[in-house]
């Protein structure tokens, strides 16, 4: 299954999150460079650019893949440094769906 071809569904809760053990085996085999938190409920990576202008460019078009597959991650932007986290709020964890939106962001061009 290539993430990339996915598309996230919406999640209003009532499913039960991946476990951690689920989430570590989804992370290394799809987007291995991000990391799991230690309670297994959030996935992130830091990214780094020459400048802020490049950050924030890279932001613009987290946010059109956020709004493409309506699930959207916590951004924080700083000087030439975007730090990408991603959970299921509605089930306080982590669902295939930010393993997808993890994979396209990977995918930035």
């Amino acid at each position: 299954m290539n993430l990339l071809d996915q598309k996230c569904v919406p999640c209003e809760g009532g499913v039960d999150p991946m476990t951690k053990l689920d989430a570590i085996s989804m992370r290394d085999f799809h987007v291995a460079d991000w990391v799991i938190d230690e309670e297994g409920k959030h996935i992130s990576k830091k990214f780094t650019f020459k400048n802020f202008k490049e950050a924030l460019e890279f932001v613009n078009k987290v946010g059109a893949i956020a709004e493409s597959e309506g699930h959207h991650p916590d951004i924080e932007l700083g000087w030439g440094k975007v730090n990408i986290t991603l959970t299921t709020h509605a089930i306080g964890g982590l669902s295939q769906n930010d393993f997808i939106v993890a994979a396209k962001i990977n995918d930035i061009k």
